[in-house]
């Protein structure tokens, strides 16, 4: 991917982002993306062109279980999914900043 990112691979430019991306740096992270995922990734892009802000992890389970499903909107099930930083995880493959509280 030929795209401009910072020092920690989030994307520099979040309106350059494409599924493509979102692909490519799930697959660095040895994650395989399905529907669920994208509708997720979906629904934090809106948010973040909404509110100028990556979402950290009570907003994004709000999020999530509000706009995608509430059998999504919970931490146990997104840390089972995407790690122990579920917030960081989803904004990079989103393409998003980094949220501000992640480490």
């Amino acid at each position: 991917m030929a795209l401009e990112v910072n020092e920690q691979g989030f994307l520099l430019d979040a309106s350059e982002w494409t599924e493509s991306w979102a692909e490519h740096m799930a697959q660095k992270q040895g994650l395989p993306l399905d529907e669920v995922d994208f509708r997720i990734i979906n629904a934090l892009r809106q948010f973040y062109f909404d509110f100028d802000l990556s979402p950290p992890m009570r907003p994004l389970v709000k999020l999530i279980k509000n706009n995608v499903h509430s059998d999504y909107g919970n931490s146990i099930w997104l840390m089972q999914r995407y790690g122990e930083s579920p917030a960081r995880v989803l904004a990079l493959l989103a393409g998003l900043p980094k949220p501000k509280n992640c480490l």
